[in-house]
């Protein structure tokens, strides 16, 4: 039997789902497992505060439970992640998040991380997601390009958008890998990485392409709770 990876958009946005199964495509590999992209109708149509992080998390926690005898892995297609700990709880299957995956990626990728976000009202959401990740001494800056999630389906002004704000990563924080830091950028990447001359990720790519690798080796999401190793004392 197929195996399926399902891909989550948390908004209502079916645009936002098309461009993401687009971004996608290469991935399905013949032989290997189907990649299905969803959106939530109940969702936010973007993703845009906290409020909606935690609206749409739940709704992430309840669809990776409905669906847990329907896929054998999921994506969460959101840079915020919502729900994704939630998710893990609910399935011993791969959950990956495409912001985890994103910024991943790009330590494998380059030193200096920059991230290309859509509103300023998402970098400190951002930023305490860097912090607990433990990473924020890699990300040299996070710059919005003022577009909502809606927005960015104008072609021309968000792509000038995105590769002006990606020019003041490189030029003017040293940043030497970019990700995109919205779901709904993944048309964007081809022609960004030509235009800036530097990696670009699109994290919805990198968290398939995690979900692909869990499935051929057969991983699974750990359940153990292991205490926190115990720091040996000087002289003991």
């Amino acid at each position: 039997m197929t195996q399926r990876i399902l891909v989550i958009n948390p908004n209502s946005s079916q645009r936002v789902t098309d461009a993401i199964s687009a971004a996608v495509a290469a991935l399905r590999l013949p032989g290997g497992p189907a990649v299905d992209c969803i959106c939530l109708p109940d969702g936010p149509a973007g993703i845009e505060t906290q409020d909606h992080v935690d609206h749409a998390g739940r709704l992430v926690a309840r669809a990776v439970a409905q669906h847990e005898h329907a896929a054998d892995a999921f994506v969460v297609a959101c840079f915020s992640d919502p729900g994704l700990h939630a998710a893990r709880e609910a399935t011993a299957k791969p959950v990956m998040g495409i912001a985890e995956s994103g910024l991943l990626t790009a330590m494998a990728l380059g030193n200096h991380i920059g991230v290309i976000s859509i509103l300023a009202a998402s970098l400190p959401r951002h930023w305490r997601y860097f912090r607990a990740m433990g990473i924020d001494g890699r990300v040299v800056a996070d710059l919005p390009v003022g577009l909502g999630v809606a927005a960015l389906s104008d072609e021309t002004t968000t792509f000038a958008r995105m590769r002006e704000v990606g020019r003041a990563l490189i030029e003017e924080h040293g940043a030497d890998v970019l990700v995109m830091g919205c779901a709904g950028m993944a048309r964007y990447r081809a022609p960004l990485e030509d235009a800036l001359g530097r990696p670009v990720v699109d994290p919805s790519q990198a968290a398939v392409g995690m979900a692909l690798t869990a499935l051929r080796f057969n991983m699974r999401t750990s359940i153990a709770r292991p205490e926190k190793p115990r720091v040996a004392v000087a002289g003991e």
